[in-house]
Parts: C-alpha cells; sequence; structure tokens
C-alpha cells in the first residue's frame, strides 16, 4: 500500500505534467477519495508550491502557469552527506513535530538524483547498520522552533506557552540567548525578564511562540549549551546530593558530566588542572540507586555529605561486591 507521502509526491508529478487536472482524475490516479485529494492538496500548499484551484465543470487543479521546481544538482559526496544527516537527524531527535519530514525530504532528493546516483545510494542506505535502537525522542514543532530562532538572532522577547513536566501550563515572555540540543532533546535558554532570573525550557514542551516588541541585549560571553548543561544539573529533583571526591575536574567529569553535577573547588578555578584534590560535587536526582555503581566506577576517594540514603547504598554495593569477589 503506498504511502500518504509517496502519493504526494504522486500528485505533484501529475499537476508538474500541465494543464487541469480534474478532481476525479486526481481521486482515480492516486486511489483515494476527494477529501483526500483536498489534503494532499494543502500539503504542497504548506510547503510554498502554487496550486491552483480552478472552478467550474472541468474545473479541478493546476499549478500555477510559469511556476517550475529549482533543479538539484549533487555530486555524489554532497547527495550521500544530505542523506545522512537525514537518517541522522531523524535517530537523534534533530527533527521537528513533522514525522515524515525527513521522509519526504529524503524521497524529494532521490527522484531529483540521476538514475546511477540513485541505485548507489540505496545500496549505501540499504547496507546501513546501527548499533544503538532509535529512541523515543521528543521533537519540537516547526513553527516554534522558526519563532524562536527568529527572536534570538533578532534579540527579540518573545511569549511561550508552556506546559511543566508536571502538566503545569503557563504565560512566560523570555529573553532567548540561544537554542541548544542535547540527548536528543531540544532546549531555549534565556532570562525571564519579569523575574529576573535565567531559564532554561524544552522546545517539545512549548504549545506557541509569539514576537514581542522591543529588544534585549545578551550577555557578553554567552555560552548558551554551558547555560543548559548548568540548568540541566541544576534541576529540582526529589534527590539533593552533596559529595566531596579527591581527584580532578576532568577525572570526575567521566562519570559526571556537567549535565548530571557541578564541580566546585580551588581545582576549577586556580592552579594546575592536572593537581587531584578534594572538590566538592553537588548533583540532584529522581532516583540513588544508579549513583553507587558510578561512585565505584570513579575508582577514586570520596565522602558523602548527604544524604544518609546514599551512604547506606554504596554500603549495599560493597557488601555484594565484596561477596561475589570471595565465592570459588
Amino acid at each position: 500500500m503506498a504511502r500518504p507521502t509517496s502519493r504526494v509526491l504522486t500528485l505533484l508529478e501529475l499537476l508538474q505534467s500541465g494543464g487541469i487536472r480534474t478532481m476525479a482524475e486526481l481521486a482515480d490516479r492516486l486511489g483515494v477519495d476527494g477529501r483526500t485529494v483536498r489534503r494532499y492538496v494543502d500539503h504542497l500548499v504548506d510547503l510554498d508550491i502554487p496550486v491552483e484551484a480552478v472552478r467550474g465543470r472541468y474545473g479541478g487543479y493546476r499549478l500555477a502557469p510559469g511556476y517550475r521546481l529549482p533543479p538539484l544538482m549533487l555530486n555524489d559526496d554532497e547527495a550521500l552527506a544530505v542523506l545522512l544527516g537525514l537518517v541522522a537527524g531523524r535517530r537523534t531527535g534533530l527533527l521537528t513535530a513533522t514525522e515524515t519530514a525527513g521522509e519526504t525530504a529524503a524521497a524529494k532528493i532521490r527522484r531529483a538524483l540521476p538514475e546511477r546516483l540513485a541505485r548507489r545510494l540505496d545500496a549505501v542506505m540499504e547496507s546501513l547498520a546501527f548499533t544503538d535502537p532509535p529512541g523515543a525522542l521528543a521533537t519540537p514543532e516547526t513553527g516554534v522552533l522558526l519563532a524562536i530562532a527568529d527572536a534570538v538572532r533578532h534579540r527579540r522577547p518573545i511569549s511561550i506557552r508552556y506546559t511543566t513536566r508536571d502538566g503545569r501550563r503557563s504565560e512566560r515572555t523570555l529573553h532567548p540567548y540561544g537554542i541548544v540540543t542535547h540527548s536528543g532533546r531540544w532546549y531555549v535558554t534565556g532570562t525571564d525578564p519579569e523575574i529576573g532570573q535565567d531559564r532554561t525550557f524544552r522546545l517539545d514542551r512549548i504549545a506557541d511562540a509569539r514576537p514581542l516588541p522591543g529588544s534585549f541585549e545578551p550577555p557578553a560571553g554567552l555560552d548558551p549549551a554551558q547555560r543548559v548543561l548548568s540548568g540541566l544539573a541544576k534541576a529540582a529533583y526529589r534527590h539533593e546530593v552533596t559529595l566531596r571526591i579527591h581527584g580532578t575536574v576532568e577525572q570526575i567529569r567521566t562519570r559526571l558530566p556537567a549535565s548530571v553535577a557541578s564541580v566546585e573547588g580551588p581545582a576549577a578555578a586556580e592552579g594546575d588542572p592536572h593537581t587531584e584534590r578534594w572538590l566538592h560535587v553537588e548533583l540532584r536526582a529522581e532516583r540513588l540507586d544508579w549513583l553507587p555503581p558510578v561512585l565505584a566506577s570513579l575508582d577514586r576517594p570520596f565522602v558523602i555529605e548527604r544524604p544518609d540514603e546514599l551512604r547506606d547504598l554504596v554500603i549495599a554495593l560493597a557488601d555484594r561486591l565484596t561477596a561475589s569477589a570471595r565465592q570459588a
């Protein structure tokens, strides 16, 4: 059974052949009803393809006079780079909420390529395998992403409708500094001028983004990616964990990245960064059971300041490891 995407492309090909195509003809060629044909036409219009409706006894649809799709000129390396980029985007969450966007883009590129090159690229795509399965990633709406990106570029305030993790909805004003992707999710970081605090929001939880009058000036030396990582490490979760770990920042970051924990101490600001010393580590977590194996894998001296529950979990893990090691 043909997919809707292929039928929309077939509709475009029929219209490109010239003349007026009646509703009955299009429905028959596509194997759908008239209502579905109208929906496919709306898809083409959303892509800025000027499809005109012609009324009357012999009416139907046609492309606007003089309109031609631009030619697509790609060499082997360029075509492979584009298709692999679409595959990678689909697997890593770098997509919009339109699930078929990558599929339709790949289909258009495939149809525009010379048959020799298209067959060779098909062979690459069919033989390609991945060690990690694709996850169920949250993706933003296209309109929201474009509106926020425009506000970042022109330094304009925006109003967003946001839904929090626990389902609470609100409308907020934001001075957006940048858009960041991390672990398959999209974030926007900026300042809420009403409370004067830095905020980070997930784009997939934003239902609407509208530009507001005025402008703002972002802070000097701004690093949006670092702001997002710091915000994630300080997000409100069930447990607040405080540790002291003897080592370097680099050693600690191998198991506790910036998106998980904050690391403070002399080595982070002065002296030789490769010198081991006691560093203050803070993190927040919804569960604690994953932390004992992480601390063990660090293989560095550490002290648990809080919570006591974590200390008990570490002792239990140590007992299990000891019992396993003594077995013949």
